[in-house]
């Protein structure tokens, strides 16, 4: 049976969109079996342990993990970039001490 209150929401058009709205309507259950005193003790203990220290540390672990994860990728990045530019320096400098150097696209991939 649903409430006055309930209204029909059309579906997500994108994977990630519906996945959202189904966590929301599953978030929203669970709230609503913890008020009225009918959630499962797996319902229960998934909502104490979100809400524990360890779960809280987890939480900034990976949050750090992935800035450094970035970090690496930025710092990869940077070093071919400067890469390119030694290799770029170099032609320039053969080609001014009369050498002939082959064209090499340093741009490409």
């Amino acid at each position: 049976m649903t409430s006055k209150r309930e209204r029909k929401v059309r579906p997500a058009a994108t994977l990630e969109g519906r996945e959202g709205q189904l966590v929301s309507m599953a978030v929203d259950l669970a709230e609503k079996q913890l008020r009225e005193g009918t959630a499962t003790a797996q319902v229960i203990t998934h909502y104490l342990k979100l809400g524990s220290t360890r779960e809280i540390l987890e939480q900034e672990r990976l949050s750090n993990e992935n800035q450094l994860l970035q970090a690496r990728v930025e710092q990869m990045a940077s070093a071919k970039r400067i890469e390119e530019l030694y290799g770029q320096a170099l032609d320039a400098m053969k080609k001014y001490a009369g050498q002939e150097v082959p064209e090499i696209d340093y741009y490409e991939d």
